[in-house]
């Protein structure tokens, strides 16, 4: 067997993310952060949420290789 089919097969050993559902993230987040979220605001965060989860698949996606590092930070 070689390394990659063996870094496949871990792969598929992992089990599997549930699907992210926004509306149950928003009211859990709100209510564990002590808002109030009027039930009529929960489709408009949740459209948001949508967008930035799609966002952060696209980012969390992009292979990076392991030698890569974090970008200085620069102050004035």
């Amino acid at each position: 067997m070689t390394a990659e089919a063996g870094d496949a097969n871990r792969m598929s050993d992992r089990p599997t993310e549930p699907a992210f559902d926004p509306e149950t993230y928003a009211q859990t987040v709100a209510g564990a952060l002590g808002i109030a979220l009027d039930p009529a605001w929960i489709a408009p965060v949740a459209a948001n949420l949508r967008v930035l989860h799609a966002a952060a698949e696209t980012v969390g996606a992009f292979p990076l290789p392991d030698e890569a590092e974090a970008a200085p930070v620069f102050t004035a």
